[in-house]
Formats: structure tokens, C-alpha cells, sequence
């Protein structure tokens, strides 16, 4: 009996410890599936996640590929950028001249952090502006007289570049799936494509016959087309390629044309990718100005046309660079890949990445000799020129006190018009000076264009 009751022991031991192991193997089980839920993996998934870009930086991934020319003028970009959006918030000044505490508020846009002020950016280029004191001690800011010449001859180059502008803009609603673009998605582009300040409240509405703006039922001003245009609906690799000057008796379909392939010369490693190169080259794809709904998204002519579209945007800008972050908005619009980012790294010798900074540009390597653009349009002259007043080795200057203040004190100090806030639309979140310690904002720093290739070679020798 004693017997029995033991085994019976032993077994109901045995029972509750199975009914244990079940109880926590489905509580082990119904964690997983929380843990799958949130994470939206598979079972097994779940054990290596994995980011959506691998274990790799884009920085990592791209360090080997640097070409150090047109990291040059990314950084010689980045003071350009800051410079030309101080000038263009003083022009809009009534009387030309703004209140030094007044620019603090765009210290985003400018992107100037603290501890910095920016009376020392000022201060180093004095050819372009000028500080005064009034009489009770305020301090401004004005243009000097080169600075409001620089900003008449840009205004006269600008409109000079609207019959191209009109026909950059159109040709990207016809690559467009629907015809029609928010108009703010377009409007990232204005310095790019060398659009006037008031390309949204203005421009757009100057010419009909080729697009107008409508609002969407949640009020979104969309930019839409009105004609097809034939003689523009070819990309600009064709014109070069097969020696046309328009569209006009070519119906938009399958295209078997090259890229220009251009590598640093240091750059070794593409030639064992030579045989994918060519094979990619000799591929058929359809034209950025054809209808690509049936295209299949992953497919061999579906990265080929999204690289042809990049090309087509590039050629546009008249730097031949862009801000990555700006072609993404266009994913579904011009039927792009979501992982635009490693389309372009994958292309090397078509675009170049530069990863430097907050946000990454991309450019046109073709386009480029050097760090130098090949052909250069009467704008990029302009900023050449422009880049070129910046810089000051001198001693600080003692600042003028002017009591000339009748008209301006009467004005708001704070409130900036509609076209100051497009400018700031249009510079937000700008990425400036970060990295690369180019230009100092110390008292005692000094400032110098020529200097930017210098300093950036010497840190990428110590890198």
C-alpha cells in the first residue's frame, strides 16, 4: 500500500511538473507573437532583425568611393547657401537693412548653433555686409553696395532662365504618372532650376498654356499639366547621345542608350564588377517620359528607368546636384524605388553620394571635371562670383554709429513678409558647417574660400 502511494506520488509530481513546462512554453510562445506583432516578422524572423539598409552606414558602405573634388563643393555649397539666404532676407527689407536681434530668429535656416552668433559670420564678409550702431545702441545689418549689385544681376539672370525654367517644370509632370505634382514638392527644386523667390504666389500662374495650380479636396495646391508638349518629351542622354534637338516625330518608348560612366582615378575595386556594368549598360528600358504603370516594381527595367529619371533631374539643376532628400519626395509620383538611396550608391560611376553633412547631395559625375562644372550656366557664374566676396583676413573693424533711423523705427521689427517665409520654407532644415570645422564662428577665426579645399584635404589625411 505504502508502495502504491508513493508511485501515485511520483507521478502526480511528474504530471504538475509537465502541466508547468506547457504553461510556461505557451507563455514563451505568446510572447513571441506580442514580440512578432510589434516588430511585424515572421517567427524566425524575429531572432535577426535587421534595419532596412543592413549592418552598414551609407557612410560606411561609401568611404572607399569618396571622390575628394566634389566633397569640395559640397562645403564650398554650404557657406554659398548661408550667405545667399542672408542677402535675400535683407533684400526684402524695405529699407534694406534689419535689425541684427531680428536674425536670430531664422537661426534654424541659417543653422548657425549655439554657442556661435551671427555677427561673426557677418563680420567675416565684410564686401558683402555692413554693421551699425544706431543711437541707442541697436545694431543692423545692410547689404553693401556690391551685394545689392549682385542681387540686381541675379534678378536679371533669373528672369533670363525662365523659358528654361517653364520647360524643367513641365518636363516633370509629363514624367509624372498623373500629370500633376504638389506644388510644394516642386518648389525644393526653385534654386535648382534657377526659379525666381515667388515661384509659388506668382510664377506658376505666368504661364497657362503649360500648367496651372488646383486644390485637392484637403486644400493642397497641386501642380498640374495642361499640354503634352512632343517636342520636349525627350531626355537630355538622347539629345547628347543621338544628336537631337527636340522630341518632335519620336513617340516616348523603349530606350537602349548608355550612361556615361566617369570613377575617380583611385578607385579600384568597380573593375570586378565590369562584367554587371556592361551588362546593365546594354539593357532596354523604357524612356522617364513613357507610361510606366504596367512596370513591375524590383524588376531589371524598373531600376534602369529610375536611374534614367535621376539622370533626367540632374541634367536639369544647374549645379548638376541635388539634395537626396528632395528626390524621395517624388518615390511615387515618378514611380520610383523605395530604396532610392542604394540605387544611387549602386550607380556609382553614373551619380556620386556625398554623405557628408546632415543631409547627403548627390551628384551628376559626368557633368563634373574636377571639382570644377564642365559648362556652366550664367548662374552658377553668378554664385562663383558671389563665393568669391566671402572672406576676410583683416582686423574687426570698428562699427559705425548712424542716427538716420526715422523711417525704420517705426517699422515691425519681427514680422517678416510672405515671400521672407517662402524663404525660409525653402531653407528649412538645411544642413550647414557641421562636420567639417571649414569655417570657425569664433571672435578670432578668419574666413577664407580659398581655404576650404586645404582644410578638407588635411582632415580627410588625419581620418
Amino acid at each position: 500500500m505504502a508502495i502504491q502511494f508513493i508511485i501515485n506520488q511520483v507521478l502526480l509530481d511528474k504530471f504538475v511538473n509537465i502541466q508547468r513546462l506547457h504553461s510556461t512554453h505557451h507563455q514563451v510562445f505568446d510572447l513571441l507573437s506580442l514580440r512578432r506583432s510589434c516588430y511585424q516578422q515572421t517567427l524566425f524572423g524575429w531572432f535577426q532583425i535587421r534595419p532596412m539598409t543592413s549592418s552598414r552606414r551609407v557612410q560606411d558602405r561609401s568611404k572607399y568611393k569618396r571622390i575628394h573634388h566634389l566633397e569640395i563643393v559640397k562645403e564650398k555649397w554650404k557657406i554659398l547657401s548661408k550667405v545667399l539666404f542672408l542677402m535675400e532676407v535683407i533684400k526684402k527689407e524695405t529699407e534694406m537693412v534689419i535689425p541684427v536681434r531680428s536674425l536670430y530668429q531664422y537661426r534654424k535656416q541659417i543653422n548657425i548653433p549655439k554657442p556661435h552668433k551671427i555677427t561673426d559670420f557677418i563680420e567675416k564678409c565684410p564686401k558683402l555686409f555692413e554693421l551699425y550702431k544706431d543711437q541707442r545702441g541697436t545694431l543692423w545689418c545692410g547689404m553693401t553696395k556690391e551685394a545689392e549689385d549682385l542681387m540686381e544681376e541675379e534678378e536679371m539672370l533669373v528672369e533670363e532662365q525662365s523659358i528654361k525654367g517653364v520647360e524643367y517644370v513641365t518636363r516633370i509632370l509629363m514624367m509624372s504618372v498623373d500629370k500633376r505634382i504638389q506644388l510644394d514638392k516642386i518648389s525644393h527644386f526653385r534654386r535648382d532650376f534657377g526659379l525666381p523667390i515667388d515661384f509659388r504666389n506668382k510664377w506658376v500662374n505666368q504661364y497657362p498654356q503649360h500648367f496651372r495650380v488646383v486644390k485637392s479636396k484637403d486644400g493642397v495646391e497641386i501642380l498640374e499639366l495642361v499640354n503634352w508638349n512632343p517636342a520636349w518629351a525627350i531626355t537630355e542622354l538622347e539629345k547628347k547621345a543621338l544628336g537631337l534637338n527636340d522630341g518632335i516625330g519620336r513617340e516616348p518608348g523603349v530606350l537602349s542608350l548608355s550612361f556615361p560612366l566617369k570613377f575617380p582615378s583611385n578607385y579600384k575595386k568597380v573593375y570586378r564588377y565590369g562584367g554587371k556594368i556592361d551588362h546593365f549598360q546594354k539593357r532596354s528600358y523604357f524612356s522617364p517620359y513613357a507610361d510606366a504603370r504596367e512596370l513591375k516594381a524590383g524588376s531589371l527595367e524598373f531600376d534602369k528607368r529610375a536611374v534614367a529619371i535621376m539622370h533626367e533631374l540632374l541634367s536639369f539643376s544647374i549645379e548638376k546636384r541635388l539634395v537626396t532628400d528632395h528626390l524621395t519626395h517624388f518615390r511615387r509620383e515618378l514611380v520610383m524605388p523605395q530604396k532610392l538611396m542604394r540605387l544611387l550608391l549602386k550607380h556609382f560611376g553614373i551619380f556620386y553620394v556625398s554623405e557628408r553633412g546632415k543631409r547627403f547631395s548627390v551628384f551628376l559625375t559626368e557633368a563634373y571635371e574636377g571639382s570644377e562644372l564642365i559648362e556652366k550656366c550664367p548662374l552658377v557664374v553668378w554664385k562663383d562670383k558671389v563665393l568669391s566676396f566671402v572672406g576676410y583676413r583683416g582686423k574687426k573693424k570698428k562699427i559705425p554709429t548712424f542716427s538716420d533711423l526715422s523711417d525704420m523705427e517705426e517699422r515691425d521689427l519681427i514680422e517678416g513678409d510672405t515671400e521672407i517665409e517662402n524663404i525660409c520654407a525653402d531653407f528649412e532644415e538645411e544642413e550647414i558647417m557641421d562636420s567639417l570645422e571649414v569655417v570657425s564662428l569664433s571672435n578670432d577665426d578668419e574666413l577664407e574660400i580659398s581655404h576650404v579645399g586645404n582644410e578638407y584635404r588635411a582632415t580627410n589625411d588625419t581620418t
